[in-house]
């Protein structure tokens, strides 16, 4: 083992199991980001001063919100899985596309499965989509990280080789002997708390009030963060390098970026919701 380098621990992926049924860390993580930002959900929902009076989501709409998203998440994420990153294998072994247990799932298919599932609501239940999708936003770098911790236990998504001089490298069980990034774990503290607390700061800052705000930063912050993580992590087989030395993730982040700029234009030109409010300061 090189000098400074840290074995990769043994983990079990999978977290429990009794007889024919197994529960492992990967679906575990989804499930706890899903519970953890259902219950963030509802108490930002609850504080109306946040949003300048009542928020424009009840606490019964959003319990029912939360299978719609679920859906969105686990569609649109395996759908991405298969046309963003490995469509030649799927193509072959179609059957596997629906073997959710083994993994793969695409942040930016499941970013847009959950852009579907909020419009579809939102739509049917005739409220602000934006103010929905803000409210999304807001709680979901829970899910991310704990998503990326379960790639870091899974030993999977490791970073690139690196040299004795990051005292933190890992040698992953199934990247062969090289030293390399824990890159998996640079994204959690990136997507996941760094997001976080930019967008709980916003949050407090009476971002709501406007809406789109929360999701236009989330779709910044996680692009950027998204595209510097990038540098760090091995590219994904079998996309390799796309355009020189981009990667797919990088290539896939820029139109967020994008998207997310105009998103925090047209919030910032548009009265916020105190203003369109009769009777509120």
């Amino acid at each position: 083992m090189p000098f400074l380098a840290i074995q990769f621990p043994n983990f079990d992926p999978v977290a429990v199991a009794i007889g024919p049924i197994v529960i492992r860390w990967y679906a575990l993580a989804y499930i706890a980001g899903i519970v953890l930002g259902w219950v963030y959900a509802r108490a930002l929902i609850k504080r109306e001063k946040l949003w300048g009076g009542p928020a424009p989501v009840s606490l019964i709409q959003f319990d029912d919100f939360i299978l719609w998203v679920t859906l969105g998440i686990i569609i649109g994420g395996r759908t991405g899985e298969v046309l963003f990153w490995n469509f030649p294998y799927y193509a072959a072994h179609p059957l596997e596309i629906f073997q959710l247990w083994n993994g793969g799932m695409s942040f930016h298919g499941g970013y847009l499965g959950c852009v579907v599932a909020v419009m579809a609501f939102a739509w049917s239940q005739r409220i602000s989509i934006l103010s929905l999708g803000d409210l999304t936003c807001a709680v979901a770098p829970i899910g991310i990280f704990l998503g990326r911790v379960a790639n870091f236990i899974n030993g999977e998504l490791w970073g690139r080789v690196t040299d004795n001089s990051v005292p933190w490298a890992v040698i992953f069980p199934h990247a062969g002997p090289q030293p390399r990034h824990p890159s998996q774990l640079y994204e959690a503290g990136l997507e996941g708390l760094l997001l976080f607390v930019v967008l709980a700061v916003m949050v407090r800052m009476n971002a709501l009030k406007r809406p789109g705000l929360i999701l236009g930063a989330f779709t910044i912050v996680y692009g950027c963060a998204r595209i510097f993580g990038e540098l760090f992590r091995e590219p994904d087989a079998p996309t390799g390098f796309v355009i020189g030395q981009v990667t797919m993730g990088q290539l896939l982040s820029v139109p967020m970026i994008v998207v997310g700029l105009v998103l925090i234009v047209r919030a910032s030109r548009l009265p916020d919701r105190t203003e369109l409010t009769p009777g509120k300061a």
